[in-house]
């Protein structure tokens, strides 16, 4: 079942919260690598996943990524799968709730 937009906006809110190095890996889609330069890589996850790369493969190419971008990174952004992490967060609480 599609989750709702007033869902997934209070997912968002709270995603936004999170220390960037605490997200596990199946629930970024994106990783974008601001460069020195203005300039910036984008590395989709999700495509990767599609083309069958499983989780480790995947860290291999972002740490590859680092590696070689090393002090030209700037800053580097995720774009959080919401809807990936509404379904692994929402039935631990509604189980947490249900015991109050």
């Amino acid at each position: 079942m599609p989750l709702s937009n007033e869902f997934l906006a209070k997912w968002d809110h709270i995603i936004s919260e999170v220390e960037k190095t605490q997200v596990p890996l199946k629930c970024i889609n994106k990783m974008v690598i601001k460069i020195a330069g203005g300039r910036q890589k984008t590395i989709n996850l999700t495509r990767l996943r599609r083309d069958g790369l499983d989780d480790d493969e995947i860290e291999e190419i972002l740490n590859r990524n680092l590696n070689i971008l090393g002090e030209s990174v700037n800053t580097i952004d995720f774009v959080v799968d919401v809807n990936t992490v509404a379904g692994i967060v929402q039935p631990a609480t509604d189980k947490l709730l249900k015991s109050l």
